[in-house]
């Protein structure tokens, strides 16, 4: 089995699934597994690697040219999402020559609710048993990064400026940039791995925002409750009802936001309600957030002020820190062309550590890790598309080495 393969399996073989609802950092202790890992796996291969006290990992492969070129990056997150089970042990090889795909006896995975599918016929996939997630997202970066690091140690021939790499915990529950030390990490600009499909490029993204509604409901023996009685998930369930059906994630595509209950959590006497608010145009984003603190407050008048909402922005579209320097944009395209990758260039219907980091002074676009269908059971990767995305990094550092050294 090749290297590359090898290690994916055996870091999605580890769980790291984050939580939202730990207050401490890493939000679980198991991340803190996989980061001594990957510390230790740069060290032995010669790079300089540290983790901190919040489990980041940090690492940097040298220059191998006497001139001067700024450091790059290429940053992935060891996480996965808490959406479902995220130790798989039981994952499945298979050359895929088109049909539907059977996980287990009861789950099947079929090309007409996965039509990305058709696109695979030909390709070595690996997918779950039905049972967790397969952990691509972003284990398929974490192992691109290292087989790229790999390659280059073994390869002197190829010229390249300093890379840095960084792993990252929380990814997913929106953390993940929180204690990155974009000093230390010494890049002019970076690029995560973090994407689906090959070719896909994003330096843009979703504008978020987190809402906590809690509602203090009236319970009281339902024999003797006329008038008296105030079922909190009831008010819960209206107040779903009065925000537009139509922005829902099922029913957007493309630069279309939405409103979605991400979590309920009731009884008769309290309620909370997790929501999502998302879009990629600004001003479109705070009309939702008004619309929902307006909601809220129609309940509140309605209901007698039984309602408490907690908004919090997440993270803004990159696309304001990343286009003054659209250079990186380019770079990543023409490094694609010259593998014979067609590019395909969209926005992100959700964020990535890139998003906070462009923020936070690292121009940070997203780069394909050949992942489909993630934060579920029906999440795959295709070897083909992990291998060319481990080609892009190699591609990316050479190619702008030789640019800033005058060799192309």
């Amino acid at each position: 089995m090749e290297k590359l393969v090898e290690q994916f399996l055996s870091y999605i073989a580890m769980d790291t699934m984050s939580d939202g609802r730990s207050d401490t950092v890493p939000s679980t202790a198991k991340q803190l597994k996989l980061a001594e890992r990957l510390r230790d796996e740069l060290l032995e291969l010669g790079l300089e690697a540290t983790m901190d006290q919040y489990g980041y990992v940090y690492g940097s492969l040298a220059g191998n040219v006497d001139q001067e070129v700024p450091v790059i990056g290429f940053i992935s997150h060891m996480d996965t999402s808490p959406a479902l089970g995220g130790e798989c042990k039981n994952p499945r090889i298979l050359s895929y020559e088109g049909g539907d795909i059977r996980l287990n006896d009861k789950i099947v995975m079929t090309e007409e609710e996965f039509p990305a599918l058709k696109a695979l016929h030909g390709k070595t996939l690996i997918t779950t048993d039905g049972t967790t997630l397969l952990g691509g997202d972003d284990k398929a970066g974490i192992a691109e990064i290292m087989d790229a690091l790999e390659y280059l140690v073994a390869h002197p021939e190829i010229k390249h400026g300093k890379i840095a790499v960084g792993f990252t915990p929380d990814e997913e529950i929106g953390a993940g940039a929180d204690h990155f030390d974009v000093e230390a990490f010494g890049a002019k600009f970076a690029y995560t791995l973090d994407g689906g499909e090959e070719g896909e490029f994003e330096y843009e993204n979703f504008n978020a925002a987190s809402a906590l509604i809690k509602i203090q409901g009236k319970s009281v023996h339902p024999g003797s409750a006329k008038n008296m009685m105030i079922n909190s998930m009831y008010v819960g369930m209206e107040l779903e009802q009065m925000l537009p059906k139509a922005q829902r994630p099922e029913h957007t595509e493309g630069y279309e936001g939405f409103f979605m209950l991400n979590e309920i959590r009731g009884t008769i006497d309290y309620t909370e309600m997790d929501y999502l608010v998302r879009d990629h145009d600004r001003e479109k984003f705070e009309k939702k957030k008004e619309l929902m603190r307006d909601t809220v407050d129609y309940m509140n008048k309605k209901y007698g002020g039984i309602l408490e909402l907690d908004m919090k922005d997440s993270y803004y579209n990159m696309r304001e820190m990343v286009e003054p320097h659209k250079e990186i944009v380019e770079l990543a395209l023409d490094s694609m062309k010259q593998l014979g990758i067609t590019p395909l260039v969209k926005p992100i219907r959700g964020g990535t550590d890139g998003s906070r980091l462009s923020y936070m002074g690292l121009p940070c676009p997203n780069l394909f890790v050949g992942d489909y269908h993630p934060h579920g059971r029906f999440e795959l990767v295709a070897i083909e598309e992990m291998r060319n995305a481990s080609a892009l990094i190699v591609e990316i550092a050479r190619r702008f080495c030789a640019q800033t050294t005058g060799e192309v």
